[in-house]
């Protein structure tokens, strides 16, 4: 990171007519993806090590869990490998619908389950292979979503118009557990653990139909377009990544390790360490990550709209660092077992989370040229989950059990994500808006020629 200075300014570029609507399909289409994905985070802790993994040891049981949670995680570099190739050769729009469809039909499959009483070892191994599903879906999904946004927008406010997709976490982890706290609340455990949890999979095939819908009335993207009209399309995209932009690759990846471990603590393992350790319900947990997600709705877009405005790698950066100095005092916040003060602890770090997780996709995909966009991006960020996020609850678990639920040990695992992260940051370079808009008119040029 070389300058605070803010961004070379650059000629406005209006928006074309279908950027609204393409921001409003990858807000709308992610969200709905990541509500699949994240009833499922929610269901590993707290529902399948009872239903799927009986063990007779419940801290087995969770840990078989997690591990069927970082199937998801491992297999997106596979959907960002196919689909990231997909993407650079035949385009954005068709991939995402095909990634919507694929983690739609999973998630309605996991909800019709037959549980382990009923079917089984086959129980699980058949939830392995639907989570496996899932994951090549969202492998493939994000990097599509992000395009989608940003090739329709400016490319001068990339931060703020790729924004759209980071939107889609939160949202949809702000249905999931609105949608399992309600059935949490209405039913008795029995009941919940028995079918009620199954609902929230299940109602899934609408959420997916809508937003299939509209995806499939987009047009492909400007960028896209001006690519083909160049007759730029790479005939090996996977393999020019990695032999022309590998330092862009490198510093992408980086750049995602701390957001990842930092949501996974927030959203998934904070339910095992609340419940188990300082004795809070269920219910408490899933209501501070509901308030946590609903400020995050604001607080991504208005982060990458701020790093258009400031040195996007500065900004990030502050973020990590602060997010090193913050864990302990979250978990020094919550020994007093206070209700209020998880809320306000869970708020503040996913706020944390937001201030990296909003300008992520805009420094990720600035990393790569056009052409090579889909697939730089999608292995990036795939690769790295496999690092972050996928055994990310798996460590907290480990750790936690190393400690004898002291958090001393979780706090510093932490804090080298953020290390980590910034090296990234570092690596990485400053937006060229200017790229975008020479292949714009290069791109507009050839087709008035045509």
């Amino acid at each position: 990171m070389t300058s605070i200075n803010k961004p070379a300014k650059t000629a406005a570029r209006k928006p074309p007519a279908g950027a609204l609507k393409a921001y409003v399909a990858s807000l709308t289409g992610t969200s709905l993806e990541y509500y699949d994905f994240a009833i499922y985070s929610v269901a590993s802790a707290l529902v399948f090590p009872k239903i799927f993994f009986p063990s007779g040891d419940e801290f087995v049981g969770l840990l078989l869990s997690f591990s069927a949670f970082a199937v998801g995680y491992l297999a997106r570099p596979i959907g960002g490998v196919v689909f990231g190739r997909l993407g650079d050769k035949v385009g954005r729009k068709y991939v995402l619908v095909f990634t919507l469809v694929l983690i739609g039909a999973a998630t309605v499959l996991i909800g019709a389950l037959p549980d382990y009483s009923v079917i089984g070892v086959a129980a699980p191994t058949i939830l392995v292979l639907l989570r496996l599903a899932q994951g090549i879906g969202v492998g493939g999904e994000w990097g599509g979503a992000v395009l989608l946004s940003s090739e329709f927008g400016d490319p001068a406010k990339r931060g703020f118009w790729s924004s759209a997709a980071q939107i889609g976490p939160p949202a949809g982890n702000l249905m999931a557990n609105g949608v399992l706290a309600v059935l949490a609340a209405s039913l008795s455990n029995e009941a919940f653990l028995s079918w009620g949890w199954r609902v929230a999979f299940l109602a899934s095939a609408l959420l997916v139909a809508f937003g299939l819908l509209i995806r499939l009335k987009l047009e492909e993207t400007p960028v896209f377009k001006a690519i083909q009209a160049h007759g730029d399309r790479p005939k090996a995209p996977i393999k020019e990544v990695f032999t022309r932009e590998p330092k862009a690759l490198v510093s992408a990846a980086l750049s995602r390790l701390c957001p990842d471990v930092l949501y996974a603590l927030f959203t998934v393992f904070v339910a095992v360490y609340a419940t188990k350790e300082l004795g809070m319900t269920t219910g408490n947990v899933l209501a501070a990550i509901l308030i946590g997600s609903a400020f995050q709705l604001v607080l991504i877009p208005a982060a990458g709209a701020l790093t258009d405005r400031f040195n996007r790698r500065w900004v990030y950066g502050i973020a990590a660092a602060a997010t090193a100095v913050y864990i302990p005092l979250f978990f020094l916040m919550i020994q007093g077992k206070s209700v209020l003060m998880l809320t306000i602890g869970v708020v503040i770090g996913l706020a944390l989370h937001a201030f990296m997780y909003g300008p992520q996709a805009a420094f990720i995909t600035e990393q790569f040229p056009a052409r090579l966009r889909y697939a730089g991006s999608s292995l990036a960020y795939t690769l790295a989950g496999v690092i972050g996020g996928a055994v990310a609850p798996l460590i907290f678990t480990a750790l936690y059990g190393a400690a004898s639920g002291g958090w001393h040990l979780i706090a510093g695992y932490l804090a080298l994500t953020a290390v980590v992260t910034i090296v990234g940051m570092r690596l990485g370079r400053d937006p060229k808006p200017d790229e975008d808009l020479h292949l714009l008119h290069n791109g507009n040029t050839q087709e008035s020629r045509a």
